[in-house]
């Protein structure tokens, strides 16, 4: 009997003991230094890889120890994947509750009103290599579109609301596109027809994105807006650059910096200086200003409006104006001295390629 008791106070000796070097190690960071360490847990990472990676970015005193310690709680099967904002001051138990926590680390995707697909393909691919290349292969994929949308349209532009997206480094890209489109959806139910319009939506959303690409003045979206429409109730070309810029990019997966006479001359479904019509889909991603002013045209009877180099326009209502306007603004070497679309596009680009933040249109 007594030796039953002493084998039974040994082995609670034993479990206390065990209990307290737990503890011990649990309680007691690797370091002092309250320096921050991303950490990142792969996919298909096993745990003695984990804590392996630990130990090496000083997270973790011992990785056999954090192993074991790992699988005594319970926690070794609720490690999750993803970017972890840790600090080496941190306890192992700290430690563990934040990569089993799922929180990872959050990033800003800005997409500004009027960037286009190709815009935030480059937008991800800055965050992380080859995202924004599974981006555009998601969001061109028509049967992808059709599970989202219901619709059978070729890509979801257009339909990708301009906004500030927190996404992670493993975000899916078909979450971050549902949550766009249903921005989109929420937005457009907001905006109230004018009654001489009734555009359908596909309409609304080709023509908002035209406004958007046009102007850099927000005043302007209805006046801008008022053109198209007069235009397209007499059945005259829309004759809109961005149009045909659009064009150019779907069919060869790259920024034009230039339109040739060719380009102009060629009938394409998005040359609108060759179809007297709307393209056949949006060309960019329009914001709530620029979908409301689709619908909500300005009361005018301008046909022209010319760029005055600086993001605004002067409007005209016959081709005479027009023409004046034109040597004004465009034949002056002066008026456009470093003002042209081409430079100003080539300026936004160097801008993004540095990091710099992005105007919107």
């Amino acid at each position: 009997m007594k030796k039953v008791v002493a084998i039974l106070i040994v082995a609670l000796l034993v479990v206390i003991g065990l209990f307290w070097l737990i503890h011990e190690f649990a309680s007691q960071p690797c370091s002092n230094a309250h320096s921050q360490v991303v950490f990142e847990v792969l996919p298909g990472q096993p745990l003695a890889a984990v804590a392996s990676s630990l130990n090496k970015d000083g997270l973790v005193e011992n990785a056999k120890e954090f192993t074991w310690y790992a699988k005594f709680t319970g926690d070794a099967k609720r490690i999750k994947v993803g970017q972890y904002q840790l600090y080496k001051d941190m306890t192992p138990r700290q430690v563990l509750d934040v990569i089993t926590s799922g929180e990872s680390i959050r990033y800003s995707l800005v997409v500004p009103e009027g960037d286009n697909i190709f815009e935030i393909r480059e937008a991800l691919n800055k965050l992380w290599p080859r995202r924004g290349d599974e981006f555009l292969q998601f969001v061109t994929n028509r049967a992808n579109v059709r599970r989202i949308t219901g619709h059978n349209w070729p890509s979801m532009e257009g339909y990708l609301f301009p906004d500030t997206y927190l996404i992670t480094k493993y975000t899916p890209i078909s979450v971050l596109v549902r949550e766009m489109y249903s921005h989109f959806e929420q937005t457009i139910r907001q905006i109230d027809q004018h009654e001489s319009t009734r555009m359908s939506e596909r309409d609304q959303v080709i023509l908002a994105s035209m406004i958007e690409k046009e102007t850099g003045d927000p005043k302007e979206r209805t006046i801008i807006s008022s053109v198209f429409h007069n235009r397209l109730k007499i059945g005259m070309r829309l004759q809109s650059d961005p149009t045909i810029i659009y064009g150019l990019w779907l069919k060869t997966g790259r920024q034009p910096f230039d339109i040739t006479r060719a380009d102009i001359a060629e009938k394409t479904a998005y040359n609108t200086y060759r179809i007297p019509a709307l393209p056949p889909g949006p060309i960019a991603n329009p914001g709530k200003a620029a979908l409301w002013a689709a619908v909500n045209p300005a009361r005018t009877q301008y046909l022209y409006f010319v760029s005055r180099n600086n993001g605004t326009h002067v409007f005209s209502k016959t081709y005479r104006e027009q023409e004046r306007y034109v040597r004004m603004y465009q034949l002056n070497p002066a008026a456009r001295a470093g003002k042209s679309w081409r430079e100003l596009s080539k300026k936004l680009m160097r801008e993004r390629n540095n990091g710099g933040k992005s105007p919107a249109h």
